[in-house]
């Protein structure tokens, strides 16, 4: 048998001759993805009747003026308009969700209420 010598390229010239490939990384999801602002928007732009539940379970009823990072105007038919700051509020949603949804639950206990 022969004796065969193994020859090694030396990698550094190999890398210098390729060219440089950039590694794509996911990018990192937008800290805002303007879902907020559009909604605070649209319900502005029709001033829908909204009810806002606090922390403490007081319930406010009235239309958003305007927001900000930080705190959203209320403007109310019965009491005077107000400033809240948005880390007080628990939830809101639009007045006639409310008013559907006793709809359907005064219609189902009327059902119940004949039946018995």
């Amino acid at each position: 048998m022969a004796n065969r010598k193994l020859i090694r390229p030396d990698m550094n010239e190999l890398k210098k001759d390729l060219p440089a490939r950039s590694v794509r990384r996911k990018q990192t999801p937008p800290e805002q993805t303007n879902a907020e602002e559009f909604y605070y928007l649209k319900q502005m732009a029709a001033k829908t009747p909204m009810v806002v539940i606090l922390t403490d379970g007081e319930e406010l009823r009235g239309w958003i003026e305007w927001y900000d990072k930080g705190a959203l105007k209320l403007n109310r038919h019965q009491g005077p308009n107000l400033l809240i700051q948005k880390h007080f509020i628990r939830y809101m949603f639009k007045e006639e969700e409310l008013k559907r949804r006793g709809k359907r639950t005064n219609g189902s206990s009327d059902e119940d209420r004949d039946r018995a």
